[in-house]
């Protein structure tokens, strides 16, 4: 249900962008006040609504309800929590294996800013 409530509400914009594009606007007619045409047409005393008008105004009642109708199914879904509680719970996780013995050690007592050097790593090793 969901899906087909997506794919109108995405059609139902495209089709709002194109309606609202096609319109003619108040203030194409703004050269009408200075001389070539009647002194009302310039923001005023537009005639009744239009086709493309009426078509707008139920296309975007329709947009409203889509947008709508997908907050209510966002809110009652019932899968896994956030993206937050998700990477929360992965601190926890390896919070609890830290407090676990490393090297016949508690890992809890060591300084986290020291770096045990083992004498394996050629890393960081001056020449002599």
């Amino acid at each position: 249900m969901e899906i087909l409530v997506w794919a109108a509400h995405v059609s139902l914009a495209i089709v709002l962008i194109v309606l609202v594009l096609l319109q003619h606007g108040k203030g194409a007619d703004m050269g009408a006040a200075f001389g070539s045409g009647s002194a009302g047409s310039l923001f005023g005393a537009s005639g009744s609504a239009t086709f493309l008008s009426r078509a707008t105004s139920f296309v975007a009642a329709m947009f409203f309800v889509t947008s709508l109708s997908l907050t209510y199914f966002s809110m009652n879904q019932t899968s896994g929590g956030s993206v937050m509680g998700s990477i929360m719970d992965g601190l926890d996780e390896t919070e609890s294996a830290a407090g676990t013995e490393v090297n016949g050690s508690s890992a809890s007592g060591l300084d986290d800013n020291m770096f045990e050097d083992d004498g394996s790593s050629i890393v960081n090793k001056i020449p002599e």
